[in-house]
């Protein structure tokens, strides 16, 4: 009979490389953040390819998921500080990608991951264009970061019903109530020494909460592809669609939310 104390150290091992390679991947979009422009752009870029490229995995799309990564980099380019930025042409441009896609691959689910992938590259480099853009990027980051770790570790710790069973058995209510915990106290953070506005820590709440959903709803996408994780690329996290997942629809949300912001101040 095995040994059933013998999983521990291969878990520790595991808890180990997440936690480097997390910092690693944290480290290096906070430098890219800082810096802005062509360093923030060339993230992005890989960001996106890589979504695009997980996306037609999981759904099935192999077969044309180089044409959606070629459809997808052009809307990207035109992102880039060289051309015309994080403009309406870029918006245009990804919807202009993703008919494309939809009429040769004659089917809606490869274009659905043009927007999936192409939205929150464009918000990122919206929002570190606005005023006060490195504070703003920053806080999307974290409160997505702040949510997966206060639902990882809370839901561990505490258990208890699950969130969501048949989609991610993992989750629980918990963890969810955690990770919104932690988001808040961030945000909190942020306002008491980089001067967050105070809606914005308020906003972190449902926001929190739709990252969550972000994470669900590439969970729904692996259990219907019959896979573990979207990718393999970052050794203990899995692939770009598993770290992103509650970025990918926090971001758009962030950027209207600032867009509508500057059109109210400016009207």
């Amino acid at each position: 009979m095995a040994d059933p104390v013998a999983p521990a150290p291969v878990k520790a091992r595991e808890l180990q490389t997440r936690v480097i390679v997390g910092v690693i991947l944290i480290t290096a979009a906070v430098l890219a953040e800082y810096f802005g422009g062509i360093f923030l752009w060339f993230l992005v870029v890989l960001m996106a390819l890589g979504i695009m490229s997980e996306w037609a995995g999981l759904t099935g799309r192999q077969e044309n998921r180089l044409l959606a990564m070629y459809a997808l980099s052009v809307p990207l380019a035109i992102m880039s500080p060289w051309a015309a930025g994080p403009s309406f042409l870029a918006l245009g441009l990804i919807m202009g990608a993703a008919m494309f896609v939809s009429v040769f691959d004659r089917s809606l689910k490869l274009a659905a991951g043009v927007f999936y992938a192409g939205l929150p590259a464009l918000a990122i480099v919206y929002l570190r264009d606005i005023d006060n853009g490195i504070l703003i990027v920053f806080w999307t980051l974290a409160l997505v970061w702040a949510t997966d770790i206060g639902a990882y570790f809370s839901g561990r710790a505490i258990g208890g019903p699950k969130l969501a069973p048949k989609v991610s058995p993992n989750k629980t209510w918990a963890g969810l109530i955690g990770g919104v915990a932690l988001t808040v106290a961030v945000s909190y953070l942020l306002h008491i020494y980089w001067e967050l506005p105070l809606y914005l820590v308020l906003l972190s709440v449902p926001l929190a909460v739709l990252a969550q959903m972000g994470d669900l709803f590439e969970s729904w996408l692996k259990r219907k592809a019959g896979a573990k994780d979207s990718g393999t690329i970052f050794p203990g996290h899995g692939g770009v669609m598993d770290r992103l997942d509650g970025l990918i629809p926090v971001a758009p949300v962030v950027a209207l939310i600032m867009l509508a912001e500057s059109l109210s101040a400016s009207s």
